[in-house]
């Protein structure tokens, strides 16, 4: 069996289980405790803070170890925007229509639950916001810009620094949700220009259910977990030492691997791009056809249906998804392609192929697959 998922989750690294095991058996304390145990614990958590903040290019304090990427979106978002309303009465926020369920959700929450206005920028065909269209959505009480810096179903890559000049020119707050980008893009603060910064491990060879929200500590930020004060406050909660770990670990190993693996994948994402287009007729390549992912291949086959095309596909020993992993199941069309204008039938025909980082070879027998599996649809068997 072939996976092809890997934007939905990836395998946990062997260097990152060996890094994490002693924390789930010796030094297994409560980094809170005052004892040998609890402060093994302590040391370690502080030491996979500063990793993280190195590649970030953040102060150590601006790390804070979240549950996953939604927990830190709605973190970011929730707490800048409530920290915001609180202090300055500001009751605007700017996203775009393709972003995350956890995005779309905790803005949904504000308007309905604080009032919050939401102004939902529009897209174009693959699937980018054009950094003047954020600038003219912007008000003198918006809170927050958050925005994807790299889509989960189609893999189109924002101009994140150009959206990032048009927050610092207005003085609001910029978040990206990097979950997608990370070991495929670079994530430095500098660079980028963002104020808050979401990542999730099970993306990068972590366990699922650790991950990271990097916030500048200049930014007002409300707790959404209240107890004993962990995470400066911000994040309330035993932390998950060995998780921590485990993500600093898997995130220093896909930034030293990045360049080259971005580079080397994308050339074989590229023939198989190339090769399916060629073998399934009425085959359309989903998301900007440059500023992508180079581990993210997406298409629309006219005339199908994605899920039975996958169905199709895994009989031939290749797994990969209709979109995101967290939408499975809808009946409804990718909120993602509708948005880019993709008609509602032809959105439903959406299958996406995620590779890992680790890819060496040519994709050519899967295109194959693909080009059986559609034609059996097709031909209704």
């Amino acid at each position: 069996m072939l996976y092809l998922d890997n934007a939905a989750t990836t395998p946990v690294r062997p260097e990152v289980l060996e890094a994490m095991a002693p924390f789930l058996t010796r030094w297994f304390g409560n980094p809170s405790s005052h004892h040998t145990v609890g402060e093994a614990a302590a040391t370690a958590l502080a030491d996979a803070r500063a990793r993280v903040a190195g590649i970030l290019g953040l102060r150590t304090g601006d790390v804070v170890f979240t549950s996953g990427g939604t927990e830190a979106n709605n973190l970011a978002i929730k707490g800048i925007a409530l920290a915001a309303l609180a202090t300055r009465g500001a009751r605007h926020l700017v996203t775009t229509p393709i972003e995350h369920e956890s995005v779309l959700e905790s803005a949904d929450y504000l308007r309905r639950f604080h009032g919050v206005e939401v102004a939902q920028v529009a897209v174009d065909g693959d699937g980018r916001v054009a950094p003047d269209a954020v600038a003219a959505a912007l008000r003198e009480d918006t809170a927050l810009i958050s925005i994807g810096y790299a889509n989960n179903e189609v893999g189109t890559v924002q101009d994140a620094a150009g959206i990032a000049a048009v927050a610092r020119a207005h003085g609001v707050p910029l978040h990206l949700d990097g979950v997608q980008a990370a070991g495929w893009l670079p994530l430095g603060a500098a660079e980028l220009g963002y104020d808050a910064i979401s990542l999730a491990g099970h993306k990068l060879g972590a366990p699922k259910g650790t991950g990271v929200l990097g916030v500048r500590g200049r930014i007002p930020l409300e707790p959404l977990l209240h107890g004993g004060g962990q995470e400066r406050g911000r994040r309330s909660g035993t932390e998950d030492v060995a998780g921590a770990v485990g993500f600093a670990t898997a995130l220093e190993l896909a930034e030293a691997e990045r360049a080259e693996a971005a580079a080397r994948v994308a050339a074989l994402r590229d023939r198989f791009v190339a090769r399916v287009l060629a073998g399934v007729p009425s085959a359309t390549l989903t998301g900007h056809p440059a500023h992508r992912l180079a581990g993210t291949a997406s298409f629309t086959f006219a005339g199908t249906s994605g899920e039975a095309v996958l169905l199709e596909l895994e009989r031939r020993g290749v797994v990969s998804s209709s979109g995101s992993a967290c939408a499975a199941g809808s009946d409804e069309p990718s909120h993602v392609l509708v948005a880019m204008g993709v008609p509602d039938e032809v959105a439903q025909t959406a299958v996406r192929f995620t590779f890992p980082h680790t890819l060496t070879r040519p994709l050519d027998a899967v295109a194959d697959a693909v080009a059986a599996s559609v034609a059996a649809v097709r031909s209704g068997g």
